[in-house]
């Protein structure tokens, strides 16, 4: 049987804290909680998110709203072609009064790092990014930084306008833990949305108060690791991560890491419900998010919706015919 876990998780009192997060982001992002719960999972694993979706629907704003909930540094990073990698991680600048060379670092040291539109710049800058996400550390002119704790890259696309872009690599897919979209508001939190907005602000003017500290999501994520996840349930994680790798339209299946990625999604997701133990229901929660941009098509698709429509379909005929655990 697995271990029960090494240390006393306080579960109620971590989904009461995470409850306020995400009332108060709520206050600004309008009838999205099934999309705000997915990224306090996200926060609660310690993993990144990539949110794919069209202009004008939030994403920026989301991302600073997690932030400054939190009461943590944010970073916004616009990509563009000719972004440099050290434009994102920092560079080694001589200075003159200390006859050395001083690193300067760069927008990438923060907490909630918001990767804008991170499909508009090269392969060489996409790719600086792989040691920061696995680690959070940067390694520059043979020495090791830390980048801010907690740290999150908050990454954004188009999944529709490829003019000018250039794929993230499977290698950079697979870093982030979940891939969300926010879709349109619906027509009452739209019609809301109407009647409350007097101007037009930026979303750094928004009046929005700290509702926790750093150091309380630190200590969440530390408990993250230690839910319990009974064997029979890493069975049923199993199952369904074997079942995308015989599946004949993927062109290939979930890798470990994802399989790992989607266990630990699994105990964020029962931490935020207030419970130090995972269940079938946590799994089937979070696999969609965790594992469907993980799953390319042998086939082509139109444009990156459709690959997500034709891979989410897939997963849900593999879910359905695996019979979960009781």
């Amino acid at each position: 049987m697995s271990a029960t876990p090494a240390k006393t998780i306080p579960a109620p009192r971590v989904k009461e804290a995470l409850q306020r997060l995400k009332t108060n982001i709520g206050k600004v992002i309008r009838g999205k909680d099934a999309v705000i719960d997915q990224v306090l999972i996200a926060l609660v694993a310690g993993g990144h998110l990539l949110l794919e979706d069209l202009p004008g629907l939030g994403k920026t704003t989301l991302a600073y709203c997690l932030a400054r909930s939190i009461d943590c540094q944010f970073s916004r990073i616009q990509f563009t072609s000719d972004l440099l990698p050290s434009d994102i991680l920092g560079v080694s600048i001589y200075d003159e009064q200390r006859k050395e060379f001083v690193f300067k670092k760069g927008p990438l040291f923060a907490n909630i790092v918001l990767a804008d539109e991170i499909n508009r710049t090269t392969p060489k800058t996409q790719s600086s990014l792989l040691e920061v996400m696995d680690r959070g550390k940067v390694s520059i002119d043979g020495q090791t930084f830390s980048v801010g704790a907690p740290f999150m890259v908050f990454a954004t696309q188009n999944p529709v306008d490829y003019e000018g872009t250039f794929p993230l690599p499977e290698s950079q897919m697979d870093r982030f833990l979940m891939r969300l979209q926010m879709g349109y508001p619906e027509f009452a939190h739209e019609m809301a949305i109407l009647q409350s907005a007097t101007s037009r602000r930026s979303y750094d003017l928004l009046d929005l108060e700290p509702v926790a500290t750093r150091d309380e999501i630190l200590e969440i994520q530390q408990y993250t690791p230690e839910v319990y996840v009974e064997d029979s349930v890493i069975e049923y994680i199993l199952k369904i991560v074997a079942a995308t790798r015989t599946e004949a339209e993927f062109q290939a299946g979930i890798s470990t890491r994802g399989s790992l990625a989607l266990k630990l999604a699994a105990q964020a997701a029962a931490l935020c419900d207030g419970r130090a133990f995972v269940i079938p229901a946590d799994v089937i929660q979070v696999v969609k998010p965790v594992c469907v941009h993980r799953l390319g098509l042998r086939r082509a698709a139109a444009d990156s919706f459709e690959e997500r429509r034709v891979a989410d379909g897939l997963l849900t005929q593999i879910i359905d015919r695996i019979p979960q655990p009781v």
